[in-house]
């Protein structure tokens, strides 16, 4: 890949998903561009610099983007922030539900991936409080792992470090052509709402605010003034008292924001805000 290319490719990316690409990063960026060398018979990269430089490339550049966003996850990742979630979130949200008269305890997960972020969520919610309404607002910028996560179906190993008790309460088995799948069952999937969102582009269109906020593993790829404007986004909509939970490779220690840290990874807005 010519320097010239790799820096195009780096701009765009920053530019429509304000994800940055060190240098460290360009083998990488050319694996991935690959793919897209494949999907649109080009002959090299700087052919497909042509491609995202000429009108109309607008579905190239959100395949661009789609292929170059990290997309590695698993059901219960980090499993410390569900534990804190059971153990402390939901007895304190429920306490302060009737006094402040909520509806219901609203969750953001703000980077979903293939849906097993915000279906662990679900499940946890589910069991700990299966008498209150809940809802999940669940959004990532590649529609292609959103189109995964709304069918909400995973190969048997996926599921390995679940409870079996945990599988069949929320899964369905496959069976015949769908042998070796498994699909999260639809009074789980219905309370996830699986939208669309550019994290950075204008405020997120949700008209209550949320409880928990789930943001992990997104800010390392991005700048720090990028970390800062997204920290102080999503804390516009957290309640007072609400939580942000970001990934444990992740801190907020560099940035300027109004939370406060309550252990590794996690952070409360104040109720005073």
């Amino acid at each position: 890949m010519r320097d010239s290319d790799f820096e195009f490719i780096r701009g765009l990316v920053y530019e429509r998903s304000r994800i940055s690409l060190s240098a460290e990063k360009r083998e990488l960026v050319a694996a991935r561009l690959g793919k897209r060398l494949r999907a649109t018979k080009l002959d090299s990269i700087s052919d497909y610099c042509a491609l995202l430089k000429a009108p109309g490339a607008e579905e190239e550049l959100a395949n661009l983007i789609d292929v170059i966003s990290t997309n590695h996850t698993f059901f219960f990742r980090e499993i410390a922030h569900f534990d804190f979630l059971r153990q402390t979130i939901v007895p304190e949200m429920r306490a302060r539900a009737a006094k402040e008269r909520w509806s219901r305890f609203n969750v953001w997960s703000a980077a979903s991936s293939s849906g097993e972020e915000p279906y662990s969520i679900a499940i946890t919610l589910a069991d700990c409080m299966p008498d209150f309404p809940w809802q999940i607002e669940a959004t990532d910028i590649s529609r292609r792992v959103l189109a995964k996560a709304r069918d909400g179906i995973y190969k048997e190993e996926t599921l390995g470090k679940m409870p079996r008790e945990t599988v069949l309460r929320h899964f369905q088995k496959g069976f015949g052509p769908h042998e070796g799948n498994f699909r999260v069952k639809a009074d789980l999937r219905n309370r996830v709402n699986f939208r669309h969102l550019n994290l950075l582009e204008g405020e997120p269109p949700f008209r209550e605010p949320f409880q928990v906020i789930f943001c992990r593993n997104v800010m390392i790829y991005f700048d720090r003034p990028t970390q800062e404007e997204l920290v102080n986004k999503l804390t516009r909509h957290l309640v007072p008292g609400g939580y942000l939970l970001v990934g444990h490779a992740e801190s907020l220690t560099a940035i300027k924001h109004s939370l406060q840290s309550v252990r590794p990874a996690t952070y409360r807005k104040p109720l005073s805000s």
